[in-house]
C-alpha cells in the first residue's frame, strides 16, 4: 500500500475523519460544476421552431460519418430540428456536414456530455420532443415516426406512463437478447460462451456485452447473415408484417437512441452536471434518465419494430468495430 493510501485509511478509519473527506470532495465537486457553468458556446441556429428536435452528440468518430449522418438525413422528417453537437470542442468537418443538411451547430469550451446537451435543449426553447442520438448509431426507415407513434400509443392506451422510448438496439445490454430471441438466436449465441446470458446493465454483472469485441461483432453478423442488414430486419419485424410490438426495459438502459419529453427534461432537472463516469460526465446523463425512470414511476419503452444499429461500446470495443466497419461498409452504407 502507498504512503498516500495509507494515509487516506487512516483519516477514514473514524467518522471525523470521513467527515472531512467528504466535505473535501464536496468542495472540489462544486468548483468543477462552477467550471462547467462558466463555459462558453457558440451555437449556429438554423432552426425552423419546430417542436420536435434532434440532437446529435459528435465529435469522436469521423470514419463513421459519411454513414451515420447519410442514413439520419435519408430518414429525418421535415418537421424534426437538428443540431449536431460537440463537446469541448468544434469540428470543422462536422459544422460543413450540417451546414450542407441545414441543421444547427453547437460547440462548447468545456467538455462535459450533459451541459452541451442541456444547452441544445435551451437553444431550442418550442422542442416538446426530443430525439438524442450518438455518434455511432445507423438509423433505419421509420425511427422518428416510430419512437413518436410508440410514445403517444403507451401514454394514450396502455397503463403505463413512458419516461422515454428506445428502438430495438443491436449492441445494447437489454437489446441484444431481445433480438436474438426474435430471430431464435438464443441458444447459437449461449454457445458461443461470449456472455453470461442475463438482461443486464453490462457494469455489476454480463460485463462482457461492453467489454467484449467479439459480442459486437457477433451481432453485426460476423457468423449469423441475417444480423448483417438492419434494414432488412427493420422490415421483417414491421408493423405490417408483426403489429406493434414494444418491451418495457426492467434494468439501465444504454440511451444511444432514444426519445423524451421537454417536459420530461424539466422533471427530472435537466442532465446533471455530476462526473460519476469520470471528469466528462460520461454515462452520468444515462444514469440520471434511468433513475428518473425508475423512482418516478415511468418506464423505458423498446419498440421492436425497429431495429437500429449501434457500432460497439466505448472503450474496449471501439478499435475493433471501427475496423469492422471499415472493412465491411456495404452494412452500414445507406441502401440507396
Amino acid at each position: 500500500m502507498s504512503l498516500k493510501n495509507a494515509v487516506y485509511d487512516a483519516i477514514n478509519s473514524n467518522k471525523f475523519g470521513k467527515a472531512f473527506l467528504k466535505a473535501r470532495r464536496d468542495i472540489r465537486g462544486d468548483e468543477a460544476v462552477r467550471a462547467i457553468q462558466s463555459g462558453t458556446h457558440d451555437f449556429i441556429d438554423r432552426s425552423k421552431g419546430s417542436d420536435k428536435l434532434c440532437i446529435i452528440l459528435a465529435g469522436y468518430k469521423p470514419t463513421l460519418w459519411e454513414d451515420v449522418f447519410g442514413r439520419i438525413a435519408a430518414y429525418v422528417p421535415s418537421d424534426v430540428d437538428v443540431c449536431v453537437m460537440t463537446s469541448g470542442l468544434v469540428n470543422e468537418e462536422l459544422k460543413k456536414i450540417a451546414a450542407e443538411h441545414g441543421w444547427s451547430y453547437l460547440s462548447t469550451s468545456v467538455n462535459h456530455l450533459s451541459f452541451v446537451q442541456n444547452i441544445a435543449i435551451e437553444c431550442h426553447p418550442r422542442a416538446k420532443w426530443i430525439y438524442k442520438l450518438d455518434e455511432d448509431m445507423f438509423l433505419t426507415k421509420g425511427f422518428f415516426e416510430a419512437m413518436l407513434d410508440t410514445y403517444e400509443e403507451l401514454e394514450s392506451n396502455t397503463l403505463y406512463k413512458p419516461a422515454f422510448v428506445s428502438p430495438l438496439i443491436n449492441v445494447s445490454c437489454y437489446g441484444h437478447l431481445r433480438l436474438l430471441d426474435k430471430l431464435n438466436l438464443l441458444d447459437d449465441f449461449r454457445n458461443t460462451g461470449l456472455t453470461d446470458m442475463k438482461y443486464s446493465d453490462g457494469l455489476h454483472h454480463n460485463r462482457q456485452v461492453i467489454s467484449e469485441p467479439k459480442v459486437a461483432r457477433y451481432m453485426w453478423g460476423e457468423s449469423q447473415p441475417v444480423l448483417r442488414d438492419i434494414d432488412a430486419l427493420t422490415e421483417r419485424f414491421s408493423i405490417e408484417n408483426e403489429g406493434f410490438q414494444y418491451s418495457i426495459c426492467p434494468i439501465r438502459y444504454s440511451i444511444g437512441a432514444i426519445l423524451f419529453t421537454r417536459d420530461a427534461w424539466n422533471e427530472f432537472g435537466h442532465f446533471p452536471l455530476t462526473f460519476v463516469g469520470g471528469p466528462y460526465g460520461l454515462g452520468d446523463d444515462e444514469e440520471h434518465i434511468c433513475n428518473y425512470a425508475c423512482f418516478t414511476g415511468r418506464v423505458m419503452v423498446v419498440n421492436e419494430n425497429i431495429v437500429v444499429g449501434h457500432l460497439g461500446y466505448g472503450g474496449a470495443q471501439t478499435k475493433t468495430m471501427v475496423e469492422f466497419h471499415a472493412n465491411h461498409r456495404d452494412q452500414f452504407k445507406l441502401k440507396a
